[in-house]
């Protein structure tokens, strides 16, 4: 349900409150921390597991973390993981069946016995999860995994005060301010010899918690250095997609030559689609113990850039990988319009940083229209 609109200044106390109500209620907390190198989403207990004084460098084929000249929360992007890890897991065990005597005994694979809360969510991932929300729980066939993982999660967002070097939001219109899809969200700003954080309720829930945390009021000072924080993200995108008759583009141009340069780069190992937060395919396995008392059946993901994913009897659909990454691409940038009402692509940038060789979506798309073909395969 959505709240009147509501503010407050909180700073890292009041960050450590909100934390903590947030577990006190039985939700599980999770949030970025650093490990291996990277800025990950896990559970967190407090400020002190945030990623303060941190940020990331990212282009093609590039991540790196670097050290911040202050102690800022929230000055990196999005790293290589995102929420769909928690909401549509890589593997779910969907059943095992046991040796029961002269029977079998056969039990459902578990769902979380807990609420999650998602602290430091960006608005590309808010329009992600929402992507995620109509092809998973919006038709007439309802993922029952993905649905009792997403309702009721609580989402505190943050508004990104920063652009990475393969970041797109503002070409997709999902970002670099979150408008929707929150509970709460939040600002870090300046603020004398630290940060601040102004916090904005989205919902009846985040207001209520909102009004037990220890705040200060807002002064047009802070609302004016929020507004001139996400315009700094919003003037510097790393990246710009021209998506205007771009379905229709892509579609109109399935044998243009680009297709084969950007293969023979490709190694199809199918990175960008597991570190893309829509991207939702998956296959089922079934394995059983070597001594045959037990077996199990498992959901896990799966990828267009796999040989396996299209086959069917006599060969697979898709065998070589220009006709893969084409796939891919016009997947996510064309037909999903057409299944789906929207673009598969969020411009998180991820596909980008995270390919080995730095294949660039968006330099694919320039590439198409600035010599479109006019040929359609049939």
């Amino acid at each position: 349900m959505a709240a009147a609109a509501g503010n407050a200044l909180l700073d890292r106390d009041g960050l450590d409150a909100l934390i903590a109500a947030l577990a006190a209620t039985g939700y599980r907390v999770v949030g970025p921390t650093v490990r291996d190198r990277a800025i990950i989403y896990d559970d967190i207990a407090g400020v002190a597991d945030l990623p303060a004084g941190w940020t990331d460098e990212q282009d093609g084929g590039h991540y790196r973390l670097k050290r911040r000249a202050d102690e800022a929360l929230f000055g990196y992007v999005v790293g290589p993981q995102s929420w769909k890890k928690f909401l549509h897991p890589s593997r779910l065990r969907l059943w095992r069946a046991e040796r029961d005597g002269d029977g079998f005994a056969v039990a459902a694979g578990a769902d979380p016995d807990s609420r999650f809360a998602f602290f430091g969510v960006r608005s590309c991932d808010l329009h992600a999860i929402a992507i995620q929300d109509r092809v998973l729980m919006g038709g007439q066939y309802v993922d029952p995994h993905y649905r009792a993982r997403r309702e009721g999660v609580f989402i505190v967002a943050v508004n990104c005060g920063e652009a990475g070097g393969t970041c797109f939001c503002v070409s997709m219109a999902t970002g670099p301010r979150a408008v929707q899809g929150f509970d709460l969200s939040l600002t870090e700003i300046a603020d004398g010899d630290g940060f601040a954080y102004l916090a904005e309720t989205g919902t009846d829930a985040g207001a209520a918690v909102l009004a037990t945390l220890p705040q200060r009021p807002v002064e047009p000072r802070h609302r004016a250095a929020a507004d001139a924080a996400i315009a700094n993200a919003r003037d510097h995108m790393g990246r710009t997609l021209a998506t205007d008759g771009l379905p229709d583009l892509l579609m109109g141009n399935l044998d243009h030559p680009r297709w084969d340069e950007v293969a023979a780069r490709c190694l199809t190992c199918g990175n960008c689609t597991m570190v893309c937060p829509t991207c939702f395919c998956t296959s089922v396995e079934d394995a059983s113990d070597l001594d045959g008392a037990a077996a199990e059946r498992a959901r896990r993901w799966d990828s267009c850039f796999t040989m396996d994913f299209s086959y069917i009897h006599g060969g697979s659909v898709r065998a070589s990988p220009k006709s893969r990454y084409r796939q891919w691409m016009t997947h996510k940038l064309a037909t999903w319009w057409d299944q789906f009402d929207t673009s598969g692509c969020v411009g998180c940038g991820r596909c980008i940083t995270w390919c080995p060789v730095g294949i660039d979506i968006t330099e694919e798309a320039r590439a198409i229209r600035a010599a479109p073909q006019g040929q359609e395969t049939p």
